[in-house]
């Protein structure tokens, strides 16, 4: 994790150097850094345990160069530099004794995206410490990751090119109230100082500049403009001036102020964020502090008191819309491990209730950059839950329903809210840190920030977008031969409240807007059609979907052919192919409960008349009985078998596909034989023919 996001809390448990060393000269250097490494001066110690562990000696001094090669690894970690996971590897190599080496690795191999490498390292943890959390959530990860990969949200993100300056970090921003047309970030790009930019001393933390915060608003046209430190919040001097004074003055190397994230009630005029600034060449730690906004200049920054004991460090702020109840980050006595999310309550100027938010939120690892919104939903960054590598954005979201635990150092009883934890998912997380989301109002669009694909670490911030799911159905309604019905009416009724008529246009077709998460039911009528229903829903639809959904009405006053109705040849024996045909007349009758129809079957004029009236009886009653069998009354339905003595009276649709039939033919034998063979087969096939038609429309209504 890159130290420059949570710099503030640079309180790090110094490593005591034990066994001989190979030289005086190399003792005295790894204690030097040793010393740096307990004061949280990471990128200097890494330096100088490079050094080091090139000039140990392996076969004398195996376990100094084990530990010199894990700490230097943890600087890395750290710093977000690659070249953790090569010490990670040299400490295994030389049997650095505490397994805890081999779950550094393992993060450190999945933030580099080598999720079985990473998956292996794990379980080798685990079979070390099989009761960790962070193993068993780590490793889970890493063999799910894939999986995970391929299925993407719907956010849209892309690099927010405005707010990134080359060779610098800009991260956590912040949108200035609810109205989201002025942002706050923390850099540590060039600050310009009239007419030049002047840089500031490195930190001897990251070997980088030191933070400050930097603000753009948007103009009439929705561009940010020029970005700049705000106005009043350092004073009157600039903060890069006098963070190199007092550097220079202190003559100590613990570095320059810092300023880190920040946030703001919802009417913009209250910010909360991170302060840190060394006194006499001592880090005391981080502070969060509070400055008001009158007109366009901020107020000289107060200390937010949230512990007594005024050495814990706290920062990482996040206010309540009505500003009430602060959200914060810290390693105070209580958490978790590592740094964990608190918050507290506001009453009369003071700030009590302070309670951390317990461990359906906070792992043994970190928890950082939190955001509340104006629903109370939490986000917040985590390197302990399941993820994808470094850090990646968690939602919070509250179930209505509260939970009861303990703390680790009391038995005293703390409610809090219950929460469901989401992480993000791909586009918005990543295998490199992703952290520090702040939300364009109550729209799900805004911005974040990362190091995805930055070899040097680099933090950048990030545009996402959640497209508008846009739900539609549409269609045409026509008749049995495909004509549009232009008087035709369609209904619909969804469990969203709809209930919606609407008449289709001249050419037949209709479109109908959706919502999502509902169920609907839609109804197609025209004068002198039998209805036709159908049903669709949007419910556990992940993306914009338009149904197509058309209707084919069939008339009341004349037959309609079922052309998909067969039978096996000489037979009624109907063939498997016939029954989706038939259950589209089974839903037909269920759709128009009323009516009662009589099902014909006809055949062409090969063989005996009497044999083929006979075989057209049973071949509509086989059709009758498999619609009884799906549950149609048997009153409803009356077999015909006419054989051959009622052939097809030739319509625009059948001339329109058969030019040499003309309109109103009849199809018999005296206008068949005086066809060609290959015509005669055609019109013998027309014949041999399936129909229904409408006898009542009143059953049961009386």
């Amino acid at each position: 994790m890159n130290w420059a996001k949570h710099i503030f809390f640079c309180v790090a448990a110094g490593i005591i150097v034990t066994g001989a060393l190979s030289s005086c000269s190399i003792k005295t250097r790894v204690k030097r850094a040793d010393k740096k490494f307990a004061i949280g001066e990471y990128y200097d110690a890494a330096d100088i345990y490079k050094n080091c562990y090139t000039r140990i000696n392996a076969k004398t001094e195996r376990d100094l160069k084990a530990r010199v090669a894990f700490n230097q690894g943890e600087c890395y970690r750290i710093l977000n530099n690659s070249r953790a996971a090569t010490c990670y590897q040299h400490a295994v190599r030389y049997k650095y004794p505490d397994p805890i080496v081999y779950l550094r690795l393992a993060e450190a191999l999945q933030y580099q995206g080598k999720y079985k490498d990473a998956e292996k390292n794990y379980r080798l943890y685990l079979e070390k410490v099989p009761d960790s959390y962070v193993a068993q959530a780590g490793a889970y990860a890493c063999s799910k990751a894939g999986e995970w990969k391929r299925q993407p949200t719907r956010h849209k993100v892309t690099l927010a090119k405005d707010f990134n300056q080359k060779r610098s970090s800009s991260f956590s921003p912040a949108f200035i109230g609810e109205d989201a047309d002025a942002l706050m970030f923390t850099s540590n790009r060039r600050v310009n100082t009239g007419n030049k930019k002047t840089l500031r001393r490195p930190s001897p933390v990251t070997g980088k500049q030191t933070f400050n915060l930097f603000t753009s608003r948007k103009d009439a046209n929705g561009k940010w403009q020029d970005i700049h430190i705000p106005e009043g919040l350092y004073g009157e001097g600039n903060e890069s001036e006098e963070n190199q004074n007092d550097s220079t003055a202190s003559g100590k190397s613990a570095g320059s102020a810092e300023t880190g994230a920040c946030c703001f009630t919802a009417d913009g005029r209250t910010m909360y964020f991170t302060y840190s600034k060394p006194i006499n060449g001592q880090d005391l730690g981080a502070k969060i502090f509070r400055s008001e906004r009158a007109g366009g200049e901020w107020g000289e920054p107060q200390e937010v008191k949230l512990f007594a004991d005024s050495s814990i460090t706290v920062g990482h702020p996040a206010v309540s819309a009505n500003g009430d109840t602060l959200y914060f980050v810290s390693d105070a006595p209580g958490g978790y491990g590592g740094k964990d999310i608190w918050r507290a309550e506001e009453e009369s100027g003071q700030w009590i209730n302070i309670t951390n938010l317990g461990p359906q939120i906070n792992t043994t690892e970190d928890e950082l950059y939190p955001t509340v919104r104006h629903d109370g939903t939490l986000y917040f960054a985590s390197n302990g839950h399941p993820g994808y590598g470094g850090l990646d954005i968690f939602r919070a979201s509250r179930t209505g329903r509260d939970t009861t635990y303990s703390a680790n150092d009391t038995t005293e009883a703390v409610t809090m809210p219950l929460y469901e934890i989401f992480n993000m998912g791909v586009p918005i997380n990543s295998n490199g840190d992703d952290f520090g989301i702040t939300f364009e109002g109550k729209t799900e669009n805004g911005f974040f920030s990362s190091n995805r694909g930055q070899k040097k670490g680099e933090d950048q911030i990030y545009r996402f977008l959640l497209p508008e799911m846009i739900f539609a159905v549409e269609g045409k309604v026509t008749d049995n031969n495909g004509e549009p019905l232009t008087d035709a009416v369609i209904r619909l009724v969804g469990t969203d409240g709809t209930n919606q008529k609407m008449q289709i246009r001249r050419d037949g077709t209709y479109k109908l807007k959706l919502q999502p998460n509902a169920r609907y039911a839609m109804l197609a009528t025209a004068r002198g059609f039998l209805n036709q229903k159908t049903t669709l829903q949007t419910t556990d639809l992940k993306d914009s979907h338009t149904y197509t959904q058309d209707f084919r009405l069939s008339p009341v006053s004349k037959p309609v052919t079922m052309n998909n109705v067969f039978y096996e040849s000489g037979k009624w024996t109907l063939t498997e192919s016939s029954s989706q045909e038939l259950l589209g007349l089974v839903k037909l009758l269920t759709d128009n409960p009323n009516i009662t129809i009589e099902l014909s079957a006809h055949t062409d004029l090969v063989g005996d008349s009497t044999a083929n009236k006979t075989l057209s009886e049973k071949r509509a009653q086989a059709c009758v009985d498999f619609l009884i069998s799906k549950g149609i009354e048997k009153e409803r339905l009356t077999p015909a078998g006419y054989g051959e003595s009622k052939p097809v009276v030739a319509d625009k649709a059948l001339h329109d596909k058969y030019p040499f039939i003309p309109t109103e033919q009849v199809l018999d034998g005296i206008f068949i034989m005086q066809l060609p063979k290959d015509k005669q087969d055609i019109c013998n096939q027309i014949n041999r023919r399936t129909e229904f038609k409408v006898l009542k429309t009143t059953y049961k209504l009386y």
